[in-house]
């Protein structure tokens, strides 16, 4: 198997050693530590992408792939941190430098904590309730106390995030060739790699690369086994599903849940063993316990871990609703004019929506923000129609048992995407930021979806697009006209109908083109 090569060190060393010298020039304090600290972590993230990436044996298209990661994240995060204090709001976030108020609450907590006398591990205590779960609050004092001891430098933790932002790309790269072909892989690890939505966390101190990074470790770790059974690589699955634990127990979770299902599906006569079993149940009661304590922040007199998790999850469910309607007069209004039942299915179809496009195109904000305001829009509207044409691209799967383990996959994910929009109502960064969590399996159905659709040709994919066109078009044309009182003025009730109507055109055209089609090819 090929390593990284001496001749890797020609342009390992002196990239990282000028990129460190930029990066110390931006940030504060002694200039020698801060040029040692910069070049050590380039280095160090060099050597992993690039060990990782010949390991994984995906050529030069991989390279590029794994490369415009890293730099889309690591560019994007110092852009940030530099523009936001100038061309942002005059707000505490925007003039740190950060994209997420989390991010910059957890920053400054872990600065305090690794400055203090006290140790790394009070990261899990309930004083340090910015980070619910504690982990990353660790890691982050830990980087923090023992390369940057003399100033707080921020930017140490964006080059880390952008590490593991492009880290899984090679193991999801290949994951995908054991489990199914090149062309799957090719497909998912693109859209792994440029979605903006992952780029713009994996420019920032948050959860969210690390968890990407975990999640495509336990899946190439259960590939391997699985296909190839290989114990030894039931080693990163392990350290994938502890990763997870320690930065967020509800996606060590739900992804047993997910690989439960796959072995369940793909196993002979949907048959498990005693001993996996036991294995299953050992692991997701250790994340029920951890998740349940996280959320209480070690105080489990409230009740039994399933009491506590379904409390919150209720009560956050309630709060979120109360939220989206307090923040908003026109949703106020809507909910006087429909009925209570409807209220949270509103929610939930406004949350999948979130970020909306045409809201972003239309509403007055600064540079800085209407950049990434479209970007995440976009990316997500891209990705939408593709997670619909998932559940038809899964007819073409010829073998029962993955065709079986792709509509799991897809009850997994659409659910979890329903639940992040009542989780996060009409939030536009919370909203999407959870729906990120398990975008991992996001990018594998979508690749699934274009290869299928550039195999078929399938007009219905091009067909949800269209109406995903008219969706936007007739929504920013009543944001136009709420804003900048341009366009025909139509109350909300009356756009929802008209789009159903062209909706239901396009449908019953295509189901009429289809027809005519079959009936051809019979003649």
């Amino acid at each position: 198997m090929q390593t990284v090569t001496r001749k890797d060190f020609y342009w390992m060393i002196p990239s990282a050693l000028i990129l460190g010298a930029i990066l110390s020039a931006v940030q504060g304090g002694h200039w020698f530590i801060s040029w040692l600290s910069f070049s050590f972590l380039f280095l160090l993230s060099f050597l992993i992408l690039t060990a990782s990436t010949v390991w994984a044996n995906g050529g030069k298209q991989l390279t590029w792939i794994v490369t415009l990661a890293f730099l889309l994240r690591f560019i994007g995060g110092v852009a940030t941190f530099l523009i936001l204090p100038i061309n942002g709001y005059d707000d505490v976030d925007d003039q740190s430098g950060f994209v997420y108020t989390d991010a910059r609450r957890r920053d400054t907590q872990a600065w305090e904590l690794a400055t203090s006398d006290r140790p790394i591990f009070n990261a899990f205590q309930q004083k340090y309730a910015y980070d619910q779960y504690g982990g990353l609050l660790a890691f982050s004092a830990f980087i923090y106390r023992y390369l940057s001891p003399d100033a707080h430098r921020i930017l140490l933790l964006v080059v880390i995030s952008a590490l593991m932002g492009a880290l899984g790309i090679p193991f999801l790269w290949k994951s995908m060739s054991l489990q199914w072909n090149e062309k799957i892989a090719s497909a998912s690890t693109w859209i792994f790699a440029l979605y903006p939505e992952s780029i713009l966390l994996g420019g920032s101190a948050m959860r969210e690369p690390y968890l990407l990074a975990f999640s495509a470790f336990a899946l190439w770790g259960f590939t391997a086994w699985q296909i190839n059974h290989d114990k030894k690589s039931l080693i990163w699955l392990a350290v994938g599903i502890m990763g997870m634990i320690l930065v967020s127990p509800v996606v060590a979770l739900i992804t047993i849940v997910i690989l439960g299902g796959w072995i369940y599906f793909t196993s002979a006569h949907n048959r498990i063993s005693w001993g996996m079993i036991a294995i299953v149940a050992l692991v997701f009661s250790l994340g029920l316990f951890f998740l349940s304590s996280s959320l209480e922040r070690g105080n489990l007199t409230g009740g039994s871990p399933f009491v506590v998790i379904n409390n919150f999850i209720r009560e956050s469910l309630k709060w979120n609703v109360y939220q989206m309607e307090e923040d908003s007069g026109w949703v106020q209004k809507l909910f006087n004019e429909m009925p209570e039942w409807l209220h949270i299915p509103f929610v939930a179809v406004y949350g999948v929506l979130q970020p909306v496009l045409p809201a972003i195109l239309i509403a007055p904000t600064t540079p800085i923000w209407k950049v990434i305001g479209i970007l995440r829009s976009i990316g997500w509207y891209m990705l939408l129609p593709v997670l619909i044409m998932s559940w038809v691209a899964v007819t073409n799967i010829p073998e029962e048992k993955k065709r079986k383990f792709i509509i799991w996959l897809n009850l997994i994910v659409w659910s979890w995407i329903f639940f992040t929009a009542l989780r996060g109502g009409a939030d536009q960064w919370d909203n999407p930021r959870y729906r990120v969590i398990l975008f991992l399996w996001q990018a594998i159905l979508a690749g699934h979806v274009l290869v299928w659709w550039r195999e078929t040709k399938s007009a219905w994919f091009l067909r949800v697009v269209g109406m995903e066109v008219i969706f936007v078009l007739v929504f920013a044309q009543w944001y136009a006209n709420r804003y900048l009182k341009i366009g025909v003025e139509i109350s909300f009730a009356q756009m929802v109908v008209l789009i159903v109507a062209l909706w239901g055109l396009i449908v019953s055209l295509g189901i009429w083109l289809d027809t005519k089609k079959r009936s051809k090819l019979r003649v």
